[in-house]
C-alpha cells in the first residue's frame, strides 16, 4: 500500500527518494509511531518532506491517497456521505448552549470511536450520534461549544478538530515576498569565512593538539566566521515604482540584515551619470556614477531592483532622462555594470506575467543577458543561485 503512497508524492512534484521511503518503513517497523492515521501523518511527513514549501503539496497528496481508506483511526465503518449532509440548523438560546456537555480533548477522541463503531444509520437534529443539525460534538451544522466536524461546512468555529482539514495553507512559489522568506532566500547568496584576528576558540584545533600534547591543554584560537559576500545594491525609486513602495521595503530591510557588507543607491527609472543616498535630496547629493563604478571591486555583487517600466527612449537616448538631459544613454550605464560586474541581476516586482506587454522591460532584460527575475520565492532563490555560481 506504501509504495503507491510514495508513488503519489511522486505525482505530487515533491521531491522523494528511494532512501527516504526506505526510512519511512523502518520507522514503521520499529513502532516509533502508534497505529493511528494521525501519526503517520506526522511521521511521513517529517521523513519525507525536506522542505516547508512542500506541506501544503504533501497535505493534499496525502489527503487524496488516504481518502476512503482509512480516516483519523485504523478501524472504523466507512460514514455515508447522505449521512452528513446538512438538512437544518438548530437555533439554541444562551442557556441552552451553555448546558451542552464538554467532553476535553482526549474524551472527544474516545467517544468518536466508540460511535464509529456503534452507528449504523444517518441521524439528524439530536445530541449523541454523529450527523447533521443538532447538539451532538459531532457532524456538522449544528451547535456545540467543542467538536469535531465532519462534513460540511463551519459556522460556529467551536471545532476542535475539522476530518480531512488541512493544517497548512499554500506555499506558492509565485507567492509575493514577505520579510522573513525573503531573508530565508537571501541566505542562498551568503559564503563565511575566517579572517581577521584570532578571537575565537577553535574547539576541533583544540582538541587535536591537546591530545597530540600527551593530554595537558593546548588550546587554539581562530578567527571568527563572518559572512564575506560583497553586495551593491541600486533601487529604482518614483513614478511606477510607487506602486511597489512596501515590498521593495521588505526586500531592502532583509538584504540589510542578511548582507553585513552591503551598500545601496538610488536611481530614476534606469542608471545614469548620477547616483544618490537619499531620495529627498536626490538634486543636492549626488554620487557620480563612474566613481562608483571605480569603487568596488569586481567580485561584488550588483543587483537592480525596479520595474524597469519606462519610455523606451529613457534607455536607448541620450537625453532620454526625464529628469535631466543626460550626455549618455541609460543601457550605456548598464552595460559599463554589467561589465565591471561579472556577477548581477535584475530583480523587477512587477508581476512576470505582464513582462511581455512592456517594450522597455524587454530591452532592459536583453541588456541584463536575460538576468531578470519576479520578486517571488521562486525568482528570489533563482537570481541568488545565479549570484552565488
Amino acid at each position: 500500500m506504501l509504495i503507491d503512497f510514495f508513488f503519489t508524492l511522486k505525482d505530487a512534484k515533491i521531491p522523494v527518494s528511494i532512501k527516504e521511503f526506505l526510512m519511512l518503513l523502518e520507522a514503521m517497523e520499529k513502532g516509533l509511531v502508534s497505529m493511528s492515521l494521525d501519526d503517520f501523518y506526522f511521521l511521513s511527513r517529517t521523513i519525507m518532506v525536506k522542505d516547508e514549501a512542500h506541506y501544503d503539496k504533501f497535505d493534499k497528496a496525502f489527503g487524496l491517497y488516504f481518502k476512503g481508506i482509512d480516516t483519523i483511526f485504523e478501524k472504523r465503518p466507512d460514514i455515508p456521505l447522505d449521512w452528513l449532509t446538512k438538512r437544518m440548523e438548530r437555533e439554541l438560546t444562551d442557556e441552552q448552549k451553555a448546558a451542552i456537555e464538554k467532553f476535553g480533548y482526549d474524551k472527544l477522541m474516545d467517544r468518536l470511536q466508540e460511535l464509529l463503531k456503534e452507528q449504523k444509520e444517518r441521524h439528524e437534529g439530536g445530541n449523541k450520534w454523529i450527523g447533521t443539525g443538532g447538539t451532538s460534538a459531532f457532524g456538522n451544522g449544528g451547535t456545540n461549544p467543542e467538536g469535531i466536524r465532519i462534513g460540511g461546512k463551519g459556522g460556529g468555529r467551536s471545532a476542535v478538530k475539522v476530518w480531512e482539514a488541512r493544517a497548512f495553507r499554500d506555499y506558492d512559489a509565485e507567492r509575493e515576498l514577505g520579510t522573513r522568506n525573503i531573508k530565508v532566500a537571501l541566505r542562498r547568496l551568503r559564503k563565511f569565512a575566517r579572517q581577521g584576528a584570532e578571537e575565537e576558540l577553535a574547539l576541533d584545533a583544540t582538541i587535536k593538539a591537546t591530545a597530540n600534547n600527551a593530554g595537558y591543554l593546548d588550546i587554539k584560537m581562530q578567527p571568527e566566521r563572518k559572512n564575506n559576500i560583497k553586495v551593491l545594491m541600486l533601487l529604482d525609486v518614483g513614478g511606477t515604482m510607487d506602486d511597489h513602495i512596501a515590498q521593495t521595503e521588505e526586500l531592502f530591510s532583509a538584504a540589510k540584515t542578511e548582507f553585513k557588507n552591503m551598500e545601496f543607491f538610488y536611481f530614476h527609472n534606469c542608471v545614469y551619470d548620477y547616483l544618490w543616498k537619499n531620495n529627498r535630496r536626490r538634486h543636492a547629493e549626488k554620487f557620480p556614477t563612474w566613481d562608483v563604478l571605480r569603487k568596488y571591486t569586481p567580485d561584488t555583487k550588483v543587483i537592480f531592483v525596479g520595474d524597469a517600466t519606462m519610455s523606451p527612449y529613457e534607455i536607448l537616448q541620450a537625453g532620454g532622462s526625464v529628469e535631466y538631459n543626460n550626455e549618455e544613454a541609460g543601457a550605456t550605464w548598464l552595460q559599463r555594470f554589467t561589465s565591471a560586474f561579472p556577477k548581477y541581476i535584475w530583480l523587477n516586482p512587477e508581476p512576470e506575467g505582464l513582462w511581455q506587454y512592456r517594450q522597455s522591460i524587454s530591452v532592459i532584460k536583453q541588456i541584463m543577458s536575460n538576468r531578470m527575475f519576479p520578486v517571488t520565492i521562486e525568482g528570489l532563490e533563482r537570481g541568488m543561485r545565479l549570484l552565488s555560481k
